[in-house]
């Protein structure tokens, strides 16, 4: 039987990052991966002969903070070139978003660029008042250490530096929808369906869902090189941003098991104790550290039977159906979007023509139904990295909504057929690219869920909406990293502040590991 300061379940970014973190404070760490490699849905994988993609293809909010402490730049981190934003169009040219989220605006009138200008430094100004709340442990508002209400001033003095007007239109706007918001301050329908798209990515809402525009803060929060809304296509891909934080890792220490699921996690009189393998084998150690789903974390791993019932119920609520597809293709030459010129094609292209159209898209999603018209988000990854594709040829990588986790028709017989909506939307944009396919992998929310063991297919392990967030993620007796088995902690997307490739909960679960256990 094999002992350690601290195991960590799960090497997704997150798991990696709190084991990285725990080993440079001199913690004998490690990490179980129940795949044959780590990097969770941000693994560069080969999907058709010669032809490699991740799930996760852009970066936009990997933190600073994570990047300093674990010096990944050391380790080979490229975030590579800030790539713009393509909000396509049937009838008019598309219109771009150049720089970190529109820096500048192209393809539509100057009124309107004036108009963006304005909006944009406002939605940054209201992003940035929430920005330090989702890059520290939620407070515990029960029992706020002097740290916390200090941050939490810290806040409410930012709130008043607004100024009056401002201050009473981001309580205003706080919990509104994004499309009355857009609305309000834009004309363009190309931008507006952006921006729709942009808050509901990931989440069971429509832009005329209440607090929808708290999205749309979420990833204006993120940055690249302190870039805030920035997207970048790192070089190799997110596989090489894994890379870089593996080596990392394994520099300080860690230890790396993979194709090692865990079966169980011990329980010995109220205390995490360590882990049992499917194998049987036995590991210990006095910290367990859970990067994975919440619901497996204490439902499979720990068992109800440790756990008060109310606690369970909650877990066991927790909303974490997944709406979005991923789609992959193995194409013989890069195809042409109408009107967008070699930079755009670099970059992300957004399929949203209108608030309208992300509305409409939803509402079948509503019953259980995929949207006959997808949105989505379309990245070239091998324009910038060669190294992704055959001599030649070329790698589409899109993220599709809305694909609703419980199909009713089921996705058996439902997958093909959204498949071929989904080529009939792109060959409106892109006329040919049908007859360019060599393959098409396209993964449903109940693909997801098997092959990165996310339950209901989620990418944040649970719906990032206003009563999932802060000190309710994951829910009540569980948030701020804590949880009622002492020892036992989590790091993964299920905790705050949330998913996409920031490393923010495994590195604050890692320090509140290291603030209470010394």
């Amino acid at each position: 039987m094999t002992s350690f300061d601290a195991i960590v379940i799960g090497g997704g970014h997150n798991g990696l990052v709190a084991a990285a973190t725990l080993a440079k404070s001199g913690r004998k760490t490690l990490v179980l991966e129940a795949a044959i490699e780590v990097g969770g849905a941000a693994r560069t994988e080969e999907f058709a002969p010669g032809f490699r993609v991740s799930s996760a293809h852009l970066l936009n909010r990997l933190h600073p903070e994570v990047v300093k402490t674990l010096e990944l730049e050391r380790h080979g981190l490229s975030f590579g070139p800030i790539v713009p934003n393509v909000a396509l169009s049937r009838d008019r040219h598309p219109l771009t978003l150049h720089g970190a989220y529109g820096e500048t605006l192209t393809g539509t009138s100057a009124s309107e660029q004036a108009a963006w200008q304005e909006f944009r430094a406002q939605l940054l100004r209201y992003a940035g008042i929430l920005k330090p709340l989702l890059a520290r442990r939620p407070p515990d508002l029960g029992n706020m250490s002097l740290m916390e209400t200090s941050a939490f001033a810290m806040t409410g003095l930012s709130l008043r530096r607004l100024g009056k007007e401002d201050m009473r239109d981001f309580l205003r706007m706080l919990l509104m929808n994004v499309s009355d918001v857009a609305d309000e301050h834009l004309e363009d329908d190309r931008l507006k369906g952006l921006l729709a798209f942009d808050a509901t990515l990931g989440s069971h809402l429509g832009p005329r869902s209440p607090t929808s525009l708290l999205g749309l803060y979420y990833r204006l929060a993120g940055e690249i090189g302190g870039q805030p809304g920035a997207h970048a296509l790192p070089a190799g891909g997110m596989g090489a941003v894994i890379a870089a934080i593996l080596s990392a890792a394994k520099s300080a220490g860690v230890s790396v098991r993979a194709d090692a699921p865990a079966m169980k996690i011990l329980i010995d009189k109220g205390r995490a104790a360590g882990v049992v393998l499917d194998s049987g084998e036995e590991i210990r150690a006095k910290t367990i550290v859970s990067a994975i789903n919440p619901r497996t974390t204490f439902v499979d791993l720990v068992g109800t039977r440790e756990l008060d019932t109310g606690f369970v119920r909650r877990i066991e609520n927790i909303r974490m159906k997944g709406n979005v597809a991923k789609l992959h293709l193995a194409l013989d030459r890069p195809p042409e979007f109408t009107g967008v010129d070699a930079a755009g094609h670099r970059g992300r292209l957004v399929i949203a023509p209108s608030s309208d159209h992300v509305e409409r898209a939803f509402n079948p999603a509503k019953y259980g139904e995929f949207s006959p018209e997808p949105v989505m988000e379309i990245t070239l990854p091998s324009l910038a990295d060669t190294s992704l594709a055959p001599n030649g040829a070329c790698v589409l990588s899109a993220t599709v909504q809305y694909a609703p986790y419980a199909l009713k028709e089921g996705w058996e017989t439902g997958k093909p057929k959204f498949l071929k909506a989904i080529m009939a939307q792109l060959e409106l944009y892109a006329s040919g690219i049908g007859k360019l396919v060599r393959h098409a992998e396209l993964l449903t929310p109940a693909d997801i869920e098997t092959r990165y063991r996310m339950p209901g297919g989620h990418w944040h392990h649970g719906e990032l909406q206003a009563d999932q967030m802060m000190m309710s993620r994951p829910a009540f007796g569980a948030a701020g990293y804590d949880t009622p088995i002492d020892g036992l902690y989590l790091c993964g997307a299920g905790s705050h502040p949330g998913g996409g490739i920031s490393g923010v909960p495994g590195l604050n679960a890692a320090r509140r590991i290291l603030q209470m256990r010394g």
